[in-house]
């Protein structure tokens, strides 16, 4: 599994390069000062992403501190697996939801956050909630909040450069060095291309969250079993989340709204049955 992991690490810095890469040559077709200036902000937005995801991502879910004498059995078997994650005890929320799901937040293992909504503790065995809390412990330990913070970031600068492209092209007057169909497509293409690529991200974190929760475990099926009763329960229990965090979750929270359709291929998750798939093959290799 070693190398499938070197692979979505890969994977997911061409993802990023190829953000910044848009940022660059969206920006390049304004000219003059203007891309050093969305270099800065970039930069800027980086840094308060960096430094400030983890309460955005709380305060938008609504997410109220969870003290251990209000839940010791999920304070207990949060700091089993940290032991054999060798991670610091993450601070623990609850999040005001029926729909089962959960999420983890934080710039770095020492400033992690784990929220659960009140549906996973209540309508999930404790040995499936063992298998979400591991997944979302693997992606404090592979750096995936981080990365997708900077994803989404990068993602918002090139929809912005778009934005402002759109407005010089219009209200700015004409440059005679740029070509109008150039610019119209890039209007057009640049933020759903950062929005694909945004999605390659998140999934892939995904699927390498997914195997290294299951290692935590020392066995996949908890966390398998976890993720059939997660979709069974994102579809028909609505969620009132903020899509500027659903990647952040295990299961799409939306899952309910869009369902099976054309919508789905934009989800921020792969599909549930695909990690199943992967979780249990897993055991051929043991």
């Amino acid at each position: 599994m070693a190398g499938s992991g070197f692979t979505t690490q890969l994977r997911t810095a061409l993802l990023l390069a190829g953000l910044s890469g848009l940022i660059v040559a969206v920006g390049a077709l304004i000219g003059g000062a203007a891309l050093p200036l969305f270099v800065v902000l970039a930069v800027v937005m980086n840094m308060g992403a960096y430094w400030f995801s983890d309460k955005v991502a709380l305060k938008a879910s609504h997410a109220q501190p969870l003290s251990q004498a209000d839940a010791p059995q999920l304070y207990q078997d949060i700091s089993e697996l940290t032991g054999r994650a060798g991670l610091p005890m993450p601070r623990v929320y609850l999040i005001p939801s029926d729909q089962p799901n959960a999420f983890a937040t934080g710039r770095n293992a020492k400033h992690a956050a784990v929220a659960v909504t009140q549906g996973l503790l209540t309508l999930m065995p404790r040995d499936q909630v063992r298998g979400v809390l591991a997944h979302e412990l693997a992606h404090v330990r592979n750096h995936d909040i981080l990365v997708t913070s900077i994803a989404a970031t990068l993602g918002a600068v090139v929809v912005w450069v778009a934005t402002m492209l759109e407005f010089s092209m219009f209200f700015g007057g004409s440059d005679e060095d740029q070509n109008p169909l150039a610019m119209i497509a890039t209007i057009i293409l640049a933020p759903v291309a950062a929005m694909l690529i945004q999605l390659g991200i998140s999934r892939q974190r995904e699927y390498l969250a997914d195997a290294t929760g299951a290692r935590f475990l020392g066995d996949p099926e908890p966390l398998a079993s976890a993720l059939e009763s997660l979709e069974r329960a994102t579809e028909r229990i609505p969620m009132n989340a903020n899509p500027a965090t659903a990647s952040l979750y295990i299961a799409d929270p939306f899952k309910a709204l869009h369902g099976r359709g054309m919508a789905s291929l934009f989800s921020t998750h792969p599909p549930l049955e695909e990690r199943v798939r992967r979780l249990r093959a897993m055991r051929s290799f043991a």
